[in-house]
């Protein structure tokens, strides 16, 4: 879905516009001023470092006007240790984070020149432990409350209910639910989507949390 809407993919039908504009009028270097993507997975088989990385999110902008972006990036993302560091050699979850700072960097470059644009993040959090998880979730969060557009594709539950503003729920690559996590998230949704038993209530402080019941196994007895 959001290589479609980022226009690496064409849709089989329909139209995807971005600012009332199909967005396959857009050159590439255009959109790239427009949205910028983390995939799930990227390869970087070059001994580049993790600085280099990072700034490749700049585009055509100069090297002395985007160095700023680059340095509040890569802090961003708890970096900074490992600026000098060679992009192989970190973890992967090193790794994902070193290429959501580019994608940030990418976003501030476009987003300097024309506004507010997208952000499209492809499971951002499935390299990363619990911390960096949580911290990944509260950059998206502050990048949507400054106008930026978030689109997210996460597995993980509980972080979609305590993050989302909407969620939209795929079964089989059609739309099955939309609405906010409250109307979507419930128990009968995810039995129909999963075939499972959860439980889905809230904290103290009003926040969901879902918790998926175990699989009884039924024992027969001659």
């Amino acid at each position: 879905m959001l290589r479609t809407l980022s226009a690496d993919l064409q849709p089989s039908r329909g139209t995807i516009k971005l600012d009332g504009r199909a967005i396959t009028g857009y050159t590439p270097s255009h959109l790239a001023l427009r949205r910028a993507m983390l995939s799930q997975h990227v390869s970087v088989s070059f001994p580049f470092t993790v600085e280099e990385v990072v700034r490749m999110g700049r585009g055509n902008q100069s090297k002395a006007g985007a160095q700023a972006l680059v340095d509040a990036a890569i802090d961003e993302v708890d970096l900074h240790d490992f600026r000098s560091r060679e992009l192989p050699t970190l973890s992967g979850g090193e790794q994902q984070r070193a290429h959501l700072a580019r994608v940030l960097v990418q976003l501030a470059c476009g987003e300097a020149a024309h506004g507010p644009g997208v952000l499209l993040l492809d499971e951002p959090t499935s390299s990363l432990d619990l911390q960096h998880q949580i911290a990944l979730v509260e950059i998206a969060r502050r990048r949507a409350r400054q106008g930026t557009a978030v689109i997210a594709v996460l597995h993980d539950l509980n972080l979609a209910v305590r993050f989302a503003d909407r969620i939209v729920v795929l079964n089989h690559g059609r739309v099955h639910m939309e609405g906010t996590p409250l109307a979507t998230i419930t128990g009968g949704m995810l039995r129909d989507v999963f075939g499972i038993d959860v439980i889905v209530q809230r904290t103290l402080d009003g926040d969901l949390f879902v918790l998926p019941q175990l699989m009884r196994q039924h024992v027969h007895h001659d």
